[in-house]
């Protein structure tokens, strides 16, 4: 999938400060707009709660893997937050849809240009990210959040399986394995070949074309019946003026 693919389904994703409720919100979080499959391509959000009272959130800094470098990272613009994505030399190029990249993504920084996330909110920053890797069943991005009142609080403890969580987890994003046995992900599924988007194209118009068909056939049948009746009804009539005529007759005579 080409990098103006995921730009334009970037350009879909919603961005939004939400109200605190829950506990669950408590730390910096990545999830997936749907389905981030291996091999394939997603629009993830981190989430990005204020846990201060008498602070707003003024800058987010989130550090990509580079045990699985990920070639295409494109953020979706956020209302009143400046946004700069770092990029970083590989130390090995690899290849991806044919090409060779020797560089990935490193970090993407936030800044914002006013109040920030204010306390009781949380604000989403979404990110088409790709390729994902195809031998991973999660990455770890690690988070520094910072406060206006110069607090820093680092989200960069990894959790372990089996262990309690740490104090300041860092967000992981799980990795779904590849649906029907191809690595692309749900993110094919939008785009199709064009010969089976056309075959679909072209049943929908023959359907289309029949029920119009239906209800223009539907129409003259009754347009007919109405056209009868009220010749019927001329016929009846004409019928039962003659008859009275022809009794008056009678009586003359």
């Amino acid at each position: 999938m080409k990098a103006s693919r995921i730009a334009a389904a970037g350009a879909l994703a919603a961005s939004a400060v939400i109200a605190l409720s829950v506990p669950a919100f408590a730390h910096v979080t990545v999830q997936p707009e749907g389905t981030a499959a291996k091999g394939g391509y997603a629009i993830v959000d981190f989430r990005v709660p204020n846990e201060r009272d008498n602070a707003s959130t003024t800058k987010l800094e989130v550090s990509f893997p580079s045990d699985h470098p990920l070639t295409s990272a494109l953020p979706v613009p956020v209302d009143g937050w400046d946004v700069k994505v770092t990029k970083t030399e590989l130390d090995k190029p690899i290849e991806s849809h044919g090409e060779k990249i020797t560089e990935a993504v490193s970090r993407i920084t936030w800044t914002a240009k006013g109040d920030g996330i204010e306390p009781g909110f949380l604000q989403k920053f979404p990110v088409s990210i790709g390729q994902l890797p195809e031998d991973a069943d999660e990455l770890v991005f690690k988070a520094i959040q910072t406060y206006s009142n110069k607090e820093v609080v680092r989200w960069i403890e990894v959790p372990q399986e089996g262990q309690e969580e740490p104090d300041s987890p860092a967000p992981v994003l799980p990795l779904a394995d590849a649906a029907d046995g191809h690595s692309h992900g749900a993110s094919d599924a939008s785009s199709g070949s064009g010969d089976e988007a056309e075959d679909s194209g072209e049943k929908a118009d023959e359907a289309s074309a029949q029920t119009t068909a239906s209800e223009d056939s539907g129409d003259g049948t009754d347009t007919t019946a109405r056209v009868l009746g009220v010749v019927g009804i001329v016929v009846g009539g004409t019928g039962v003026a003659y008859g009275v005529l022809a009794g008056r007759r009678r009586s003359d005579a």
